[in-house]
């Protein structure tokens, strides 16, 4: 009996420390366990890459990119010159201030060179711009006279308007500040005797080059002071040397004038390098074409001398001068 209870106290005693030791591994595991467990965040499953942003909702999106800043809208200041509000002063628009200078081209048989032809086709495309390089319009022979004057020479105007009176032909004098202060017998003639007197600006300033209030001051300066001294206004205008731009073409117009350029003319202004009478007339009269705008400048001697023929010529060949007028009217 002592045998067997000895054996079964050792037998129960082996029992009891073999299960000791599985629960203590068992315990040890479980901690393990909960603490890896414990360490992943909850709303994730264990297989989601942490750099794996949380979804957005689409309204969120919208909201985010609705806040990006819109770009300012230019400011158009306009000023006044005159009577005259002139818009967007400062060119805010962005119209192009490029010079431009004018070519027309050489005329040939009766027709207008390829240039002119361009130069009207450019204007008549230019939304809020009026302005004439040539009559692209008419269907009879016609043609426009016109004469620029910057200042005087050898009383040589005076004898243009003479042989206008006799050949019953009206012309345009685009005149300038300074030719106007110092010429009101010519200026109140040209009047008189039913001629345009046009605006050539007041101090022959290359337009480009200048604001758009300043361009303003130069042709209402050269308006009031025709207004004031005359009692005459006319809505013609031409640029100094003909350079123009974008924002040039547009200004003139805002203010209601028309721009005059033309399709014939020649080297004449110089008045110490003039061509023979005869040179000018063969130069003037081969260009002839229907619409043509002609510019003379009346410092030329050449000219003067050899009007009345550059009269006749064009009536034998069916031609007849009218007035801007008359183109516009």
């Amino acid at each position: 009996m002592k045998k067997i209870t000895i054996f079964s106290l050792l037998l129960a005693l082996t029992l009891v420390l073999t299960a000791c030791g599985k629960t203590d591994n068992t315990v040890t595991n479980n901690s393990v366990n909960e603490t890896v467990m414990s360490s992943l965040p909850e709303s994730e499953p264990e297989s989601q890459p942490e750099s794996q942003p949380e979804s957005q909702p689409e309204s969120s999106i919208v909201t985010s990119t609705s806040s990006v800043t819109q770009p300012a809208k230019p400011q158009l200041v306009s000023v006044t010159v005159g009577p005259y509000e002139i818009y967007d002063a400062l060119n805010s628009r962005g119209l192009s201030t490029k010079k431009m200078g004018f070519g027309f081209g050489i005329a040939t048989d009766g027709k207008p060179h390829s240039i002119s032809v361009g130069n009207q086709n450019r204007f008549d495309s230019m939304s809020n711009v009026e302005a004439l390089a040539y009559d692209n319009k008419c269907s009879d022979k016609r043609m426009y006279l016109t004469f620029d004057c910057g200042y005087e020479y050898e009383n040589l105007t005076g004898k243009i308007l003479d042989t206008l009176k006799e050949k019953n032909v009206k012309a345009a004098f685009f005149i300038t500040g300074d030719y106007a202060k110092k010429n009101h017998t010519f200026v109140q003639r040209m009047i008189d005797e039913g001629h345009i007197v046009g605006n050539h600006s007041w101090g022959h300033k290359s337009f480009p080059t200048i604001n758009r209030e300043k361009m303003a001051k130069e042709i209402w300066q050269l308006e009031d002071y025709l207004k004031n001294h005359f009692n005459y206004s006319s809505p013609y205008f031409r640029f100094p040397s003909g350079e123009n731009s974008e924002s040039s073409l547009e200004l003139v117009s805002s203010m209601g004038y028309k721009s005059i350029f033309w399709s014939i003319a020649y080297a004449d202004w110089d008045t110490s390098s003039q061509p023979t009478k005869e040179k000018a007339v063969n130069t003037v009269t081969s260009r002839y074409h229907n619409g043509a705008v002609i510019l003379l400048h009346a410092v030329s001697q050449a000219n003067t001398d050899g009007l009345a023929e550059m009269i006749d010529i064009a009536v034998n060949e069916g031609y007849t001068f009218k007035t801007l007028d008359e183109y516009y009217n």
